[in-house]
């Protein structure tokens, strides 16, 4: 099996540099390498450039279009059986295609997700934000994990199409907003088989400060109100639980300046429910610093993607605005 890597890339060049170095070291050999600049001012050129030597590696720069669309201009020119789509924040273990090649060929999928996990190289702050978005306690447990809810929708920071999926179904019809859940809706009802390979995990560093990550997770917030406007039927009750947990501080907030028998009540049902977060990040991070920084990015999480929610909810379902 050949495999075409695709990686839509925009201002980020040192990200770049450590994502190829992770691929000089993969264990399966064939594959290519596809690097999409969309537009960037820091162009990675030349770092690209200096990787020529030890992979298959390509270098195209087009318009600024967002990554959806870079992605699709990746598909147009890859020569694999299989595109596998990488975020330029990751890094690959060195069996990674190994161990999809292998499951490809027992499970026989034609699209798949893999989970991702936290890198020892990462600081504290990057491992509370993986914990945020991993986490049984904090919606991070459906994202990449086996008992996700209903049908697994393979997230584009770690998924794979095959040639056949891209001929027949085509690529990103959004190029923002929730596009990779669209494209996975589209592969569902085109009858492709989809899962997950629990072993192809890839280190997601997402972000690396707690405002960087606020901004992304309101943006993912607004992403699921747009992938309802395009499939009803995908909006679940689960989705609502960060805007519940949003609204939950809000009403606790005015019970602790309005209400106080009312509010005792509220601060302790929060406090458990951060206490869980603490002594779970703990455990698995083995870290204190990182607990405590978990509680931080969950709260973070939470209220982000709630508000973003929450906003898109009330402009485009309540309103019916664009």
């Amino acid at each position: 099996m050949f495999f075409s890597i695709i990686i839509p890339l925009y201002n980020r060049p040192q990200e770049i540099d450590e994502l190829l170095l992770t691929l000089t070291r993969q264990t399966y050999t064939q594959f290519e390498v596809l690097v999409i600049e969309d537009g960037s001012v820091l162009d990675a050129k030349a770092i690209v450039a200096k990787y020529a030597d030890r992979l298959d590696v390509k270098y195209f720069f087009k318009p600024n279009e967002g990554q959806g669309f870079s992605r699709n201009y990746g598909f147009e020119r890859a020569k694999g059986d299989f595109f596998v789509v990488f975020d330029s924040d990751c890094l690959i273990p060195e069996d990674y295609l190994e161990v999809v090649r292998d499951y490809l060929y027992e499970h026989q999928l034609d699209a798949y997700g893999g989970p991702d996990a936290a890198h020892e190289s990462f600081t504290p702050v990057q491992k509370a934000i993986s914990y945020a978005m991993t986490s049984p306690f904090t919606t991070g447990g459906i994202r990449g994990n086996k008992k996700h809810i209903g049908r697994f929708h393979p997230r584009s920071f770690n998924m794979g199409v095959s040639r056949e999926v891209w001929e027949r179904v085509g690529g990103f019809i959004l190029t923002r907003l929730g596009e990779d859940i669209e494209y996975s809706i589209r592969i569902h009802e085109n009858g492709f088989k989809t899962g997950l390979i629990p072993g192809a995990k890839v280190y997601h560093k997402r972000r690396t400060s707690f405002a960087q990550f606020y901004k992304q997770l309101h943006f993912f917030g607004r992403a699921r109100i747009n992938i309802y406007k395009h499939f009803p039927s995908e909006l679940k009750l689960v989705h609502f639980f960060p805007a519940v947990f949003t609204c939950g501080v809000g009403f606790t907030l005015l019970m602790n300046i309005f209400y106080w028998p009312l509010a005792y009540l509220c601060n302790f049902i929060l406090l458990i429910y951060l206490m869980l977060i603490f002594f779970h990040s703990w455990q698995v991070n083995q870290s204190l610093k990182v607990a405590f920084l978990s509680i931080i990015a969950a709260f973070i999480q939470l209220t982000a993607y709630g508000l973003g929610f929450i906003q898109d909810f009330i402009k485009r379902v309540v309103f019916r605005q664009q």
